[in-house]
């Protein structure tokens, strides 16, 4: 069995590539139920959660992330260094069989799948030219997005804009070092941007419908719960309005149920989803001066997507179920 650590995982999961993969997955379909979670209770912090994420192609490959997020985790424990509070992995086997193929690293795979996939959806609702990404967040997704946004559209600047000022700089530095655009922004201020892109865990709006100008395109993959969100409703009922996928979006996107919740968009505002878009059912954005927004929560389908590239990439004689 193949095991693959977050430096090999990357490895094998180059833009590109992942980029065609998850439209192909997007295109073709597999089963793949809403992600399962469990209480786990904690000694001394909030209670944690076990999540299991499913997913399966008859006869070919099954998979499943599983994911622990212990918040305990962050606090420091003596003189030990605090813990990263999520720790995940991926497990692929033989679709048939049952056989375990592979564990790759569950964070990489995350965090460079969901990068991917939202800028798979700006291939189709961002404007072709956009120049300039307003990032909100600086975390490891933050980074992916940056990374994969310059891999796809011909950037001149990057602003970065987080809650912790040294963190945003130390992105900014680092991607830098990677020969990447990147400044630090001192507000969340969207004036200039072409794509603004949020991977932030706030619970209150970030970006108003009053202060994004036409032709934007917004990209939004934190609030991946009911009670987050990281847009107002007026920004999502003025934008045309995609998702990754419909139920995820309506049980768990909070940008998407908050509006509907406020009586400023029904369901029907959802112009359509990933599958509608890779499949070439909607041709996306419409015109040049069209507000575009896409939210994800992530789909189990895209992991199962980004795990066998890796595998068969690191595997390359392996033949395929």
């Amino acid at each position: 069995m193949l095991l693959t650590d977050a430096a090999e995982t990357a490895r094998h999961l180059p833009w590109d590539r992942l980029d065609e993969a998850l439209r192909r997955m997007f295109e073709t379909g597999c089963d793949a139920p809403l992600r399962h979670r469990h209480a786990l209770p904690q000694k001394e912090a909030t209670e944690g959660s076990l999540l299991l994420m499913p997913a399966w192609q008859a006869h070919r490959y099954t998979g499943v992330k599983i994911v622990h997020v212990n918040p305990g985790n962050a606090r420091q424990q003596g003189e030990r260094p605090a813990l990263q509070a999520v720790h995940s992995v991926y497990l692929l086997s033989h679709g048939e069989t049952g056989q375990p193929l592979a564990i790759l690293d569950g964070g990489t795979l995350t965090d460079r799948r969901t990068a991917a996939a939202s800028v798979l959806a700006a291939g189709f609702l961002a404007r072709p030219d956009s120049r300039s990404l307003l990032l909100l967040g600086s975390g490891k997704v933050a980074q992916a997005l940056a990374e994969a946004y310059a891999a796809r559209f011909p950037l001149r600047e990057i602003r970065i804009w987080s809650r912790r000022p040294e963190s945003a700089a130390r992105l900014a530095r680092h991607l830098a070092g990677e020969g990447l655009p990147a400044r630090v922004a001192e507000r969340p201020d969207p004036a200039g941007a072409d794509i603004v892109s949020a991977a932030t865990l706030s619970a209150a709006p970030l970006l108003r419908g009053a202060e994004i100008a036409p032709g934007t395109h917004v990209d939004l993959v934190g609030a991946f719960r009911p009670d987050m969100r990281e847009s107002d409703a007026a920004l999502v009922a003025r934008a045309s309005l995609f998702v990754d996928t419909r139920p995820g979006a309506l049980a768990e996107a909070g940008d998407v149920v908050q509006a509907i919740a406020e009586g400023a968009i029904g369901p029907e505002h959802i112009a359509a989803d990933l599958f509608e878009l890779c499949r070439g059912e909607h041709p996306g954005r419409r015109a040049a001066g069209e507000i575009t927004l896409f939210k994800s929560v992530g789909w189990a389908g895209e992991d199962l997507a980004a795990a066998i590239l890796a595998y068969e990439g690191a595997a390359p004689g392996t033949p395929a179920p």
